[in-house]
């Protein structure tokens, strides 16, 4: 068992990562190091894949004003939901899980970059910076945190239910529009929200995923990050539009 314990260098072995490790450091930094490089690869793609649909203005327009086109549109939006059903039996069979991965990730990046086509260079950009130092000062803490015996498994519970009322109140806002104020609280308690997902799923990837779940913690904390800048957009958005 590993006790929490200053790292001996002359003797070669490691600090553990957090309190009572029953595990070698080493394994759990090499699937936290395996998780971060796939979600960077996802961000990656998506930033190319949806500075393209946002750059080359034709894909968009055939998308959101033709018949063929919108029915390629719905396409694109129900394509990441159907690819998880069978991400969910074949997450461990390699290449299948990356095959299944890439899908998924191309066609949410679709999804967001027509969501960015008709916004404004200024706004996306402040929604992609504040985004990325709010996951990187989230993570940092995490992970300061957890060093320290801190444990963030409490919160899964109050996430699910805000998460489900945060759906309702979407479709509410579908049905029955509740104007500008009623969408930037939505977009508030979005942003809230994903925050403690962030925090939560890097708490799980830390201690609790075990090494084959590396497919479902790095979709996890991907949807986390998308989410989080999908709210601070329509946050950016309505204020820069008053």
């Amino acid at each position: 068992m590993w006790q929490e314990s200053k790292t001996d260098v002359e003797s070669g072995t490691s600090e553990p990562l957090y309190p009572m490790m029953l595990e070698a450091p080493e394994l759990r930094w090499a699937f936290i190091r395996k998780i971060y490089s796939i979600v960077a690869v996802q961000l990656i793609l998506t930033a190319v894949v949806s500075a393209f649909v946002v750059s080359y203005r034709p894909v968009s327009t055939f998308l959101t004003t033709t018949n063929a086109g919108l029915c390629v549109y719905i396409l694109i939006i129900l394509t990441p939901f159907v690819v998880l059903w069978p991400l969910r039996f074949f997450y461990q069979r390699h290449p299948v899980n990356f095959i299944l991965l890439g899908v998924f990730t191309l066609a949410l990046s679709f999804s967001i970059g027509l969501t960015c086509a008709y916004t404004s260079g200024k706004v996306i950009l402040e929604a992609v910076i504040l985004t990325a130092v709010v996951v990187v000062s989230l993570t940092l803490y995490t992970f300061w945190a957890v060093r320290r015996g801190q444990d963030f498994n409490f919160l899964g519970p109050f996430l699910f239910a805000s998460l489900i009322a945060l759906i309702l109140f979407g479709f509410i806002q579908i049905f029955f529009p509740l104007g500008g104020i009623a969408e930037m609280i939505y977009g508030c308690l979005a942003s809230v929200i994903f925050c403690g997902y962030i925090v939560y799923d890097t708490d799980n990837i830390i201690k609790r995923n075990t090494y084959d779940e590396y497919i479902w913690a790095s979709v996890s904390l991907y949807l986390d990050i998308i989410d989080l800048f999908l709210a601070l957009l329509k946050i950016f958005k309505l204020v820069n539009r008053e």
